[in-house]
């Protein structure tokens, strides 16, 4: 399950906490992730420190992305 999907532009936003970064965690990632994009899902990734201190920057980012 991502946390957030947007179908209209067929993108997935993850955010990451900390156990991502766990090896295990991190093969399930890059497996999910190309599952996604298997099925034509683009797959934007931000942390959850990301989200915490720039906010704004990370919703431009979105923006940004899902504008093209």
């Amino acid at each position: 399950m991502v946390d957030f999907y947007c179908a209209d532009k067929k993108n997935a936003i993850e955010i990451d906490g900390s156990q991502h970064y766990e090896k295990e965690n991190e093969i399930k990632d890059l497996e999910r992730t190309a599952f996604l994009n298997s099925l034509g899902v683009n797959v934007l990734r931000y942390t959850n420190r990301e989200i915490n201190l720039k906010f704004k920057e990370v919703c431009n980012d979105i923006y940004e992305k899902l504008s093209k």
